[in-house]
């Protein structure tokens, strides 16, 4: 069992104190309102009274905040604690705020990891879910059956900034498809179709989608795009539809206009025979094909 520190006891602080208590580790836990912390003291979490106690208590020190700057202004006081420790930064902010964190604690003497927790505080303690890592490879072998206590830990490898880049990249991808799924879930609807009907049906489909991914992402590394099972052509004409059947039921049309005009980029610059793996070059020139 290791010793671990959590400074920062919002929902996400808490879940991830609560996991690493459940798991058997002796977890220390700090607030800057200490009230927060009665419900985990009474569960066997030890409360420090500062965050210099807390950083002593542990070699493991986990920091879950709201920003990177009040991470700074937790840790900065008590940067010379970090000396020895790995510090594990499960703060959401930018891939260059991570880098900056980083050398901050190598210049403390601290090992440091950038973490992304990829789901909402009741998934917490679930192996079903990921936690993205990043940062030193020493840090994350010494300390990755403590960390499987919060989720499946994934090692992205030694830039630091790539977990924050993995999860802004993941929440594009979340919102994109919910984003779909709610107006497949309204198209449907308007047919009297429940959602709870339409989105087994939907999931099945993404099956399909995830193996479309696999299909484009050697095209994307190799940046040639045959259109060999439908091209952008066919997408653009598909898509005729669904902005039709949306607005002939009095849907909004946004999205669907939004897919439409994105496609017709690549299309009108001349590449409507290849893939829809080709938009990452609209992506790519900041719009322009």
């Amino acid at each position: 069992m290791t010793a671990v520190t959590v400074l920062g006891l919002g929902q996400m602080g808490s879940a991830l104190a609560g996991a690493f208590l459940a798991a058997g580790h002796t977890t220390t836990v700090w607030n800057r309102s200490a009230a927060k912390a009665d419900a985990l003291v009474e569960r066997g979490a030890v409360r420090a009274e500062s965050p210099r106690a807390a950083v002593a208590a542990s070699e493991l020190v986990v920091v879950c905040v709201t920003t990177y700057d009040d991470a700074r202004a937790v840790l900065g006081p008590v940067a010379d604690a970090l000396a020895g420790r790995t510090l594990v930064n499960l703060t959401s902010g930018s891939p260059e705020q991570a880098r900056e964190s980083a050398a901050w604690a190598a210049e403390h003497g601290a090992d440091y990891l950038d973490g992304a927790i990829m789901t909402t505080p009741p998934g917490i303690g679930s192996t079903e879910f990921m936690l993205l890592c990043s940062g030193s490879p020493t840090a994350f072998a010494a300390h990755r059956e403590a960390l499987a206590s919060l989720a499946d830990p994934v090692d992205l490898g030694t830039d630091p900034a790539l977990a924050s880049l993995y999860d802004t990249a993941l929440l594009g991808l979340m919102w994109s498809a919910l984003s779909g799924w709610l107006h497949g879930a309204a198209l449907t609807g308007s047919e009297k179709v429940s959602a709870a009907a339409f989105t087994p049906v939907a999931i099945r489909w993404l099956t399909a989608v995830t193996g479309f991914m696999n299909t484009y992402a050697p095209q994307i590394d190799a940046g040639h795009y045959p259109g060999d099972d439908a091209t952008l052509d066919i997408h653009l004409a598909t898509m005729d539809h669904l902005v039709h059947a949306s607005a002939a039921r009095g849907l909004d049309v946004e999205l669907p206009e939004l897919l439409k005009a994105f496609t017709a980029r690549a299309v009108a610059a001349g590449h409507g025979g290849d893939s829809y793996a080709r938009l990452i070059e609209v992506v790519r020139d900041g719009g322009r094909a």
